[in-house]
């Protein structure tokens, strides 16, 4: 299986562009074929610990500047082509990409805007409760050469996809769910929006005629692309359609959390899962972490953290399917969003307390003064937000961070700002 695959980096000017989490995978994954094959390493950060004699680093702010000079750039997905001109025959590659096109497994594909890592999970799920031979992967935080030398013919790879890992994506999986489109990382791709969308759709674009496509019946998707050019039998999912078994599960409240389910359950089905040993995975479903996470009760309030959610949409499927949210933190990395109907939302909604934090919640928080009698605080920091939402929130009911927004204004991930602020909570509970 890996022949193919050698074969293709064989003889080749190979750059690895960015050193992170894939980045490395990808380093090892061709050192462990090729030991002494000369490479070169670009990110933007210092890496001269990296002790490897046969590999040329370039760093800092002009590590871009290298990319034509090679003749295959394996790229980093949360690297911005958006001001790179790629010149010549440079060919623009990434593990998923590979993946897809060289792993002699059975592949089901899953992105969106959200609810993505959801229903890649609940699949994973799915596929383990009927004893099926099935692996998680991709964007959920296992880059996929990580499962190269795992993967048989009997493995079924459950692969989380972000508009980042699909932007040079050539080749499409067997079972394709596309979960929605909302705006998001606009300040990424050329043309904004429709540099996301066209990347989104590389989900879908390749696929063959017996291959499957389960969608979103109910955003009008045809809207966003041409449902017409899809060579793959198409499924739509529509939020209120019945399901074949009971969903009693805290972790999936909401019409939105429905539908991840009804996603699932549809690719699922395609191998063999019973409806019986869907319910049962559903059940023992536990939770995404950083999303409508339920972090315990402090001082008579129960705290959720949602720092997944980095679009206006999420934010509002959270709170109407929590429905006792009294208090709301905000904001984030202004990437250039509409927030009109997120600010129309707030003023009509049940939410009391209204805490921005910088740099889009401050935004919002000017508007909403103008519009609203609601008690709108700016905070200078999460922390400041944490301690005014304790003095305000009322007793038995919910103090939802969910930001609209980016994190990378202050933090590294939104993982990292959902830590601070469990962290925060836990501190000024006590």
């Amino acid at each position: 299986m890996l022949k193919p695959l050698a074969d293709f980096f064989k003889g080749k000017k190979v750059l690895i562009l960015g050193f992170g989490r894939e980045g490395i995978s990808t380093y090892h994954f061709i050192r462990d074929i090729y030991p002494k094959m000369p490479l070169t390493i670009a990110d933007q950060r210092d890496l001269t610990v990296l002790n490897d004699k046969n590999v040329t680093l370039v760093c800092g702010n002009g590590y871009l500047n290298c990319v034509n000079d090679f003749d295959i750039v394996m790229k980093s997905p949360g690297i911005s082509f958006r001001d790179v001109e790629v010149k010549g025959n440079t060919l623009i590659e990434c593990q998923t990409d590979l993946f897809l096109k060289y792993a002699p497994s059975r592949k089901i594909g899953i992105t969106g805007s959200k609810g993505k890592t959801t229903t890649s999970t609940l699949v994973y799920e799915m596929l383990k409760a009927a004893n099926l031979n099935a692996c998680l992967i991709g964007n959920i935080g296992v880059p996929v050469f990580e499962e190269l030398k795992k993967v048989t013919a009997d493995t079924i790879a459950v692969i989380e996809m972000s508009s980042h890992q699909l932007e040079f994506t050539r080749t499409s999986p067997e079972v394709a769910i596309f979960t929605n489109i909302y705006e998001e990382h606009l300040d990424h791709y050329k043309g904004g929006f429709a540099g996301y969308a066209n990347a989104k759709l590389n989900i879908v674009r390749y696929q063959k005629e017996n291959n499957t496509f389960i969608y979103n019946a109910n955003q009008g998707l045809d809207n966003v692309f041409d449902l017409n050019t899809i060579a793959a039998n198409r499924v739509g999912v529509e939020a209120c359609a019945e399901l074949p078994f009971e969903l009693h599960n805290e972790h999936l409240l909401g019409k939105h959390n429905r539908q991840d389910v009804l996603f699932a359950f549809e690719a699922a089905r395609l191998f063999g899962v019973t409806k019986e040993q869907a319910e049962a995975a559903v059940s023992h479903f536990s939770g995404i972490e950083n999303r409508m996470e339920n972090i315990g009760e402090y001082r008579g309030v129960t705290f959720y953290n949602d720092c997944i959610a980095t679009i206006p949409h999420s934010v509002i499927c959270a709170a109407e399917a929590l429905k006792n949210v009294d208090t709301l933190i905000f904001g984030g990395m202004d990437r250039g969003l509409d927030y009109k109907e997120f600010e129309a939302y707030l003023i009509n909604s049940d939410i009391k307390n209204l805490i921005g934090i910088p740099e889009t919640g401050h935004k919002i928080c000017e508007t909403l003064r103008q519009k609203s009698n609601k008690n709108i605080y700016s905070a200078c920091d999460l922390e400041d937000a944490v301690k005014y939402a304790f003095l305000h929130t009322e007793k038995s009911k919910i103090c939802l961070l969910s930001p609209a927004a980016s994190s990378y204004n202050i933090y590294k991930s939104f993982e990292e700002k959902g830590k601070h602020y469990k962290q925060l909570v836990k501190k000024y509970g006590e």
